[in-house]
């Protein structure tokens, strides 16, 4: 509610449309905004922004969050792309149902594109172009590798910000900022006085061309999600490296794609599951999925996909302990600590989906030494 509350004390109006808050309803009118339409899909959320910027007759500047679900899965099966055609990362499995899955989710991506071009023409013919539109997303591709992962494939979102006569349009910029970093960079648009004790930074200077250097390293972390999701993860990045910590190296790592294997979701795992039996180089693709090493160290300037975890190289010695104090400095007393008991949830993770995997059960037996 900070954001809501510092924007409102600089006489905006603050509106919100669609997913936002992760949630919706009452959930969502608790964070204290001025007018919340609730509701899914892109065209019920393009009427509701359309029916709200006509009929509006305030004075007052606005700030209007839209949130929409897309690329989320489920992803409804579509020919806007050719499965023949799509670009596969290096590791995913090259199979007939990942191809499908991924022509599906770059349609998703073209829906969520066509609706931001709708949003920013809404918002030129009846805001003027006194705007700063600004579009990013909360985490990765829910394809394997990504979400509830610490690579980049989950942890680099995209961030597009136009403000015409301050932004050059088609500019880059190569600082690294984190989602934490918007709050206070809002305000300060705004024109407010940013709270003392904020986790992020206003890079405001970045967005107006005065600086190309932001953050020197970004934290991330992950926890865990309920009974699908287990494995708690830490990591530091920096320009060039990332290192990672897996808490848990003993856990199997696991999410509702593997799990539920549901049609546009994750119906491709059976294949990989198949591919597996008989093929050494997919049975490591996917034995890495689920199984990591306590620590993991990646020149991801150099190493795109984190391919090549180069922790046991000598010549990283040095690099890897001074990476490893990073995250200690920022860690509070039992910050760490499993909030379940996670060997009894890695029972269940076992019976309902690591038991249907086949092979030799590498997979069974990280959750048994888990148990």
């Amino acid at each position: 509610p900070y954001l809501v509350e510092d924007l409102k004390g600089q006489g905006y109006e603050v509106v919100a449309f669609g997913k936002v808050a992760h949630g919706r309803g009452a959930r969502v009118e608790a964070v204290g905004f001025d007018h919340v339409v609730a509701g899914a899909g892109a065209g019920n959320l393009r009427r509701a922004v359309a029916d709200y910027l006509a009929a509006r007759t305030s004075a007052k500047p606005l700030c209007l969050f839209a949130g929409i679900s897309n690329p989320h899965v489920d992803w409804p099966e579509s020919a806007r792309f050719d499965p023949a055609k799509v670009v596969l990362p290096p590791h995913q499995l090259d199979t007939p149902a990942t191809r499908a899955h991924r022509a599906w989710y770059y349609a998703e991506i073209a829906e969520l594109d066509d609706l931001l071009g709708e949003l920013r023409a809404l918002a030129a013919r009846h805001l003027g172009e006194d705007v700063l539109f600004i579009h990013s997303s909360d985490h990765g591709s829910q394809c394997p590798f990504g979400k509830w992962i610490l690579y980049d494939y989950g942890i680099r979102v995209p961030f597009v910000a136009a403000w015409p006569g301050v932004i050059k349009p088609g500019t880059r910029s190569g600082a690294m900022i984190q989602w934490t970093d918007l709050l206070p960079t809002l305000v300060e648009v705004a024109g407010g006085e940013v709270r003392a004790g904020l986790d992020g930074r206003s890079f405001l200077g970045v967005l107006r061309g005065e600086r190309t250097v932001h953050r020197e390293r970004i934290f991330t972390t992950h926890s865990g999600d309920g009974r699908m999701n287990i494995y708690p993860i830490r990591s530091v990045r920096t320009r060039e490296w990332k290192l990672i910590h897996n808490l848990h190296p003993e856990f199997a790592h696991t999410n509702h794609s593997d799990i539920h294997r549901k049609p546009g979701a994750g119906r491709y795992w059976d294949e990989w599951a198949e591919r597996m039996k008989g093929d050494e180089a997919d049975r490591a693709l996917v034995l890495r999925y689920y199984r990591r090493p306590e620590w993991e160290l990646y020149h991801v300037s150099e190493d795109r996909w984190e391919l090549a975890n180069l922790v046991d190289d000598p010549a990283q010695a040095q690099r890897l302990e001074s990476l490893r104090r990073e995250p200690r400095r920022l860690q509070r007393p039992n910050s760490n600590r499993q909030r379940r008991r996670p060997g009894l949830l890695l029972r269940r993770v076992q019976v309902r989906h690591v038991g249907r995997m086949p092979g030799p059960g590498a997979c069974q037996r990280l959750c048994r030494r888990s148990a």
